[in-house]
């Protein structure tokens, strides 16, 4: 009889090998990508911010932190010598690492890094696919999907393809299981309307808007990430932008924002949508690409389609 002797707490390494089960390539990966997030924890706690007084590849101006935050992303990324290429929100197009690695990634640095100075929660999100190809696929195929949500505390969230779970950073610098299989409910009872200003010269969006205030309750904190860790961890709520007059087809961006988000919400049970699919069979067209996007609870979100069309 062989004996084996379990750690005495889960660490996210533990959980990916034992629980996940992933390739050894795709667990280092995502332990990488966690200690990236975690030395961009520290550089927020400790740096002033500020703009840097350059602009992304969409025309908006750059934080210091977005700067960091996407160096320090990139280095672990290099290290880790598992990523063909990456694409990310700072960068012109897709960045070729080595092409005969196993994987992609995409990645959003610093996610609601606007609010840095009113010291709100903010994160990172990153999405892997297998291969050297990120442009052709859907968020379907993504192999692992995540964030990192800096707030009071910071947590690592992924899934594999086998439910959404999720870690706390602790004092000595490990993610800890804090929570496994987050679920979303069919009913939602809070609403995070982003794209606001759309209610003007969208009547669908302003007929969602109106069905919201008068059933649910407003959680919306202006940084993606937090607001649909919220929907996870509350196990209920939907989270829609979309599109009006100024920005045809939302803000937000299909490769690294809605493909991940709809990707951890499906694996939690919840349904995604661009008012037309499920977002996680809209195929990627390139780096840019917008998309319109309500994820959440499954009954709100059919709701809500309808109301836009």
């Amino acid at each position: 009889m062989t004996l084996v002797h379990l750690p005495k707490r889960s660490t996210l390494n533990w959980h990916l090998r034992t629980k996940a089960k992933v390739p050894d390539a795709l667990r280092h990966l995502l332990v990488d990508i966690s200690r990236a997030g975690r030395d961009i924890r520290y550089a927020i706690q400790t740096s002033a911010g500020g703009l840097s007084g350059g602009s992304n590849q969409f025309g908006e101006a750059q934080l210091k932190l977005d700067i960091l935050a996407d160096e320090l992303m990139e280095n672990y990324l290099r290290e880790s010598g598992t990523v063909a290429c990456y694409c990310s929100e700072e960068h012109d197009g897709i960045v070729e690492m080595d092409t005969s690695a196993p994987y992609s990634v995409v990645f959003d640095p610093l996610d609601g890094s606007s609010l840095v100075d009113a010291n709100f929660a903010i994160g990172s999100i990153f999405g892997i696919y297998a291969g050297s190809e990120i442009i052709g696929k859907t968020p379907r195929e993504h192999v692992a999907a995540g964030y990192i949500l800096y707030g009071p505390r910071t947590l690592f969230v992924y899934s594999t393809g086998d439910g959404v779970h999720a870690f706390l950073l602790s004092d000595i610098g490990e993610f800890i299981v804090m929570q496994e299989y987050l679920g979303i409910a069919d009913v939602a009872k809070n609403f995070s309307p982003g794209n606001l200003s759309a209610i003007h010269d969208n009547p669908g969006y302003r007929k969602a808007l109106d069905h919201w205030l008068e059933t649910m309750t407003l959680r919306y904190s202006g940084c993606m990430v937090a607001d649909i860790h919220h929907i996870l961890t509350k196990g209920q709520g939907i989270f829609a932008n979309v599109g009006g007059k100024k920005y045809p087809q939302g803000k937000l961006r299909m490769v690294f924002e809605c493909g991940p988000f709809a990707y951890l919400v499906e694996q939690a049970g919840g349904a995604s949508s661009d008012g037309s699919i499920s977002l996680l069979d809209k195929k990627l067209t390139a780096c840019d690409q917008r998309s319109p996007m309500i994820v959440g609870s499954k009954e709100e979100v059919e709701v809500v389609v309808k109301l836009l069309k």
